[in-house]
């Protein structure tokens, strides 16, 4: 069985049109996008690198990396998010193999092929987080790099990733996300180690609402990203 969620697919799938207009419902990952591709690249020198990005959606993070002179493979479920990531690419003119196929199905195919491989803001919308997990950490060579990004499980979490962006700021549409499927680091740190990745950085994204920008910082509680390096 395919580790993805029907519903949480075609919520995305409604809005895919959308992916590349910065004042949409994306404008989040408009603003964020700068800032998780320094680092990315300040981790691991995305130069030259055979980069998987699983999850890829519209494309945002995909051409991001291939700016930095990375070899991109963006692999996403939803016809129509791929389409408009192949669409934005005659626009673009950058070069990223986009291919529908799920992150486990990938790894049973092609374990070990990739220098790089990440996974943002995916695991909160799949049933099974761990199976992505183990999936990176398959696709990905020994000694390579292996970037998660999600949100953390408690109660300012809630408030803020939920209540506050969805109903009160209404930075993103009402039902983005679902409580019940934030992950601890404790958690994906967990996972991570299981599946024969290191952690090598964890690093909190916080939003000043006053300011309108985000900023990596210590603070884990809501948003966070973690670095990985797989075991040699």
């Amino acid at each position: 069985m395919i580790n993805a969620d029907h519903s949480e697919l075609e919520k995305f799938s409604q809005l895919a049109h959308r992916w590349w207009d910065p004042g949409s419902d994306f404008k989040p990952l408009h603003d964020i996008n700068p800032l998780r591709l320094d680092w990315i690249d300040g981790q691991c020198q995305l130069a030259g690198k055979s980069v998987l990005d699983i999850g890829c959606g519209g494309g945002l993070l995909s051409e991001g990396m291939c700016d930095r002179g990375a070899t991109v493979t963006g692999i996403d479920l939803s016809d129509k998010a791929l389409s408009v990531a192949r669409l934005h690419l005659l626009e673009s003119g950058r070069t990223v193999d986009y291919r529908k196929v799920a992150a486990e199905e990938l790894a049973a195919q092609q374990g070990g092929s990739y220098d790089v491989v990440t996974c943002m803001e995916m695991l909160e919308h799949v049933p099974d987080p761990a199976s992505t997990v183990a999936a990176c950490a398959a696709l990905v060579k020994p000694g390579g790099h292996v970037f998660f990004s999600t949100i953390n499980r408690n109660p300012k979490a809630y408030l803020l990733a939920v209540i506050g962006a969805e109903y009160v700021l209404q930075m993103l549409p009402r039902g983005t996300h679902d409580y019940a499927r934030f992950i601890k680091p404790s958690e994906l740190l967990r996972w991570a180690r299981g599946a024969g990745l290191d952690p090598a950085d964890l690093r909190g994204m916080s939003y000043n609402p006053l300011s309108g920008r985000y900023a990596l910082g210590r603070d884990t509680d809501v948003n966070y990203l973690l670095h990985t390096v797989k075991n040699v």
